[in-house]
């Protein structure tokens, strides 16, 4: 394991343009962080989660599925790089983990797969969080972690792919005593909000949650969506074409299951038109319905859902009252 400056990390991020389309944390002009390329704004590897939906570089807001002309029907290509994308959080690599399961199983999505397939996902982890946070070392769950010591940041590689990279690196040889350090540090982090939404998942499976409840929190959601559009988890999208004179194009874009439009029926019909339904399935899916289909949760803890919500109703802040309430019956 190599210890790394922000220069030296900088300059091995540079020499990685060469076989890898990158991606990394910058500062952008407004003082918000976010993924892009690394001459595109000062390199921003510290300050936690990034508020984006980090999983869109392989599901991005929108992209084109499918070209049809008058000779043929043309899908998109994968890029001639594949993507290293660096600032994924320990959540974060769990969120990956998840769409990665959803875009395989039953039928595999070849255009996610397109950007995923070859890519490498860098951990960032240790002594850089949000005002001195600490974040969760991720381990094995990508292919390298950069693990802050609180100056300089510890290259730890997992997989053949980070291995490889690791090796171009110019740093010193980490003490192992750091090592153990960090990695106590991080499995001493408190489990509080995990066992927070599994307690409010418990409630969920076994009905004790009321439809009054789901109508209080549905009176503060202005339906802005924003927790849909920065959960790395949400996968729904809607589907539109394009014409042009030439060709027809066909793209996807996310959706959102706050929007009253979400599921209606050609028919007019809508299963979902009242709001405090549609409030009730954004959390019942991660914590209830996921549980009984995936067999897990797809809340991951990320919290940018919390971060966001202009009322107060991210998944987290909906689960304490939830579990206040009805935890006790």
């Amino acid at each position: 394991m190599k210890i790394l400056t922000e220069k030296n990390l900088k300059t091995f991020l540079k020499s990685a343009e060469a076989d890898y389309n990158v991606r990394v944390p910058i500062n952008l002009h407004d003082g918000t962080r976010a993924l892009g390329k690394i001459d595109e704004g000062s390199l921003a590897i510290a300050g936690g989660v990034i508020p984006q939906k980090i999983t869109n570089v392989f599901f991005p807001q929108m992209e084109t599925i499918l070209t049809i002309d008058s000779e043929k029907v043309e899908l998109p290509k994968p890029s001639v790089k594949p993507l290293l994308v660096i600032g994924f959080t320990a959540q974060d690599a769990d969120c990956l983990e998840f769409i990665d399961r959803f875009y395989s199983e039953d039928y595999r999505d070849d255009i996610y797969f397109n950007k995923r397939d070859g890519a490498v996902i860098v951990c960032v982890s240790g002594r850089c969080g949000n005002d001195g946070e600490f974040l969760k070392i991720a381990g094995e769950k990508c292919d390298l972690e950069l693990i802050c010591d609180g100056q300089n940041y510890l290259l730890a590689a997992y997989t053949d792919a980070g291995k490889a990279l690791a090796e171009n690196a110019d740093g010193a040889n980490a003490d192992d005593s750091v090592i153990q350090q960090l990695q106590k540090e991080s499995d001493s982090l408190p489990a509080d909000d995990l066992e927070l939404i599994q307690a409010a998942s418990k409630l969920l499976l076994e009905e004790k949650v009321p439809e009054e409840f789901w109508a209080t929190i549905s009176d503060r959601c202005i339906a802005c969506t924003s927790c849909n559009l920065v959960c790395p988890t949400c996968t729904c999208f809607d589907i539109f074409d394009r014409k042009t004179d030439s060709k027809v194009q066909r793209w996807r874009m996310w959706d959102s299951c706050q929007l009253d439009g979400f599921m209606r029926e050609a028919s007019g019909h809508n299963p979902m038109g009242k709001e405090n339904i549609r409030t009730r399935r954004r959390i019942h899916h991660k914590l209830a319905a996921d549980v009984t289909r995936w067999g897990q949760l797809t809340c991951m803890l990320c919290g940018r859902c919390d971060d966001v919500c202009p009322t107060g109703i991210g998944i987290k802040a909906v689960c304490r009252e939830m579990v206040d309430k009805y935890g006790s019956a």
